[in-house]
Parts: C-alpha cells; sequence; structure tokens
C-alpha cells in the first residue's frame, strides 16, 4: 500500500485564509463561519478557527509549507503566532457568492449595531436597520471586510452625527449618594444629564436620569470627587430615549 507523504494533509469543507510574503504563499485552512469571528473580536480562542493547526503552502493540495520558508518569512517557526498573522493580514479565499454573502453579513451587522446606539432626529426613536442601512449608502459609507463591525459602526455614527441625521441614545443611571452632597451633585452634573426620571431624598440621594455616553465617564469622577467614594451609579439601560427636556436645576 503507498503511504500518503507526510507533508500532504487532505482537508475539505474549509475555508482558506492566504499570506503572500517574501514571494511566498502561505495558506492556512478554517472553518468557514470563524474567520470573520476572530477578526470582529467575537472568538478569541484560536483552535475554534483552525481545521488544523498547520501552516500550508497549497491547502486544496495537501502540501504543508517548508520549515525553512516559514523562518524566513516570519522569523519564527512558532505556527500557533504564524497562523494568527495569517489569519490578522491574509486573504480569505472565498468564491464570488460567497463574498457577497460575507459582505452582506458584515452591512447588517455594521447597520445593527448603529441602530442599536442611535436615534432618528426626525422622530426621536430608536434607529431601525434598515434606515441605518439607507444612511450608510447615502453617505457612501465603503465597508472593509478586514475591519470589524463595531469599529466601522462607530465610524458610521460619527460621520452621520456630522450631518445631522442621527444622534448617540442616552444612556439611563442610577445615581446614589449620601443625602448631604445632594445639592453639590446636581449642581456639578448639571451639564452632563439630559433628563432626570426620578429623584428621591428618603434616607439617602438618589436619581434617575438620561446621559450621553460621553459623559459617562465624567460622572464617575465627579462622584468620585464630591462624596469621597461614598456615592456610586449603575447603568439601567445602554440606549435609552429621553421623553421630555426636564434637567437639573
Amino acid at each position: 500500500m503507498l503511504k500518503q507523504p507526510v507533508t500532504q494533509v487532505r482537508l475539505t469543507n474549509v475555508v482558506v485564509v492566504r499570506l503572500k510574503k517574501h514571494g511566498k504563499r502561505f495558506e492556512i485552512a478554517c472553518y468557514r463561519n470563524k474567520v470573520l469571528s476572530w477578526r470582529n473580536g467575537t472568538e478569541k480562542d484560536l483552535d475554534e478557527v483552525l481545521q488544523v493547526e498547520n501552516v500550508f503552502s497549497n491547502v486544496s493540495k495537501g502540501v504543508v509549507a517548508n520549515k525553512k520558508d516559514l523562518l524566513e518569512a516570519f522569523q519564527t517557526t512558532d505556527i500557533r503566532k504564524i497562523c494568527v498573522e495569517i489569519l490578522n493580514k491574509g486573504e480569505l479565499q472565498v468564491s464570488d457568492k460567497e463574498r457577497n454573502t460575507v459582505y452582506e453579513s458584515l452591512v447588517h451587522e455594521i447597520a445593527t449595531i448603529v441602530a442599536n446606539k442611535c436615534i432618528d432626529v426626525e422622530t426621536n426613536r430608536p434607529l431601525t436597520v434598515s434606515r441605518a442601512e439607507k444612511e450608510m449608502k447615502n453617505i457612501h459609507f465603503s465597508v472593509v471586510p478586514k475591519k470589524s463591525a463595531k469599529q466601522q459602526a462607530l465610524e458610521v455614527i460619527r460621520k452621520l452625527e456630522e450631518k445631522g441625521h442621527i444622534r448617540r441614545a442616552s444612556m439611563r443611571i442610577k445615581i446614589q449618594a449620601p443625602l448631604k452632597y445632594a445639592e453639590e451633585l446636581k449642581q456639578r452634573m448639571k451639564n452632563c444629564i439630559i433628563h432626570v426620571e426620578s429623584e428621591e431624598r428618603e434616607g439617602n440621594f438618589r436619581t434617575v436620569v438620561l446621559i450621553d455616553p460621553g459623559s459617562y465617564r465624567e460622572i464617575d469622577n465627579i462622584l468620585k470627587e464630591e462624596t469621597n467614594r461614598d456615592g456610586f451609579f449603575e447603568v439601567l439601560s445602554l440606549a435609552a430615549i429621553e421623553e421630555g427636556e426636564k434637567r437639573l436645576d
């Protein structure tokens, strides 16, 4: 019986990520749905991404890369380190149909993140995913397959805010501190708070308010400074809708 050479490994049902370096081609065999998950940060376990922990010069033929070539190109023969570099920098080898599916999926994921974080300024209601996709087309936003959906969603939000089409949804938080600090806190937080939903002064000072997400750190610093760390707040909602204009007086 003929033995298959040890430098050949036959793989099926794989997606290939290819990186050309120092004039050589290096490939890794990955699970079809895991490459984008790795690149957008939702998958962090390399073993869940790789079908086999090895580097190939040709996955389809099962030809494993030469160690000398690996050392020249990557300055190491550590297979895991090389796989990570190929996974991060390499080109995903897919058919046109698969590429379109991946692209559409990424567009939808970006639009979903934008919709979850933003408000339609015309209606003062949450942005829908379809509206977010339409706005992305209107500003001619170019989706980059190698960049994470979250990173690109933040770019979309910034551009749409500049045009005045959307604004970031408010964050609902509950603040609690000893009663003696109530007035000082109200005065210092006045410019951070968009809307006051409730306020209590029985025993302790407690208030539920809406703030711009960008004021999160400032609120935290004010509480620490004014209450000597006796005050605290908790996030109740990351995307709240304000229904009034009441502010701290």
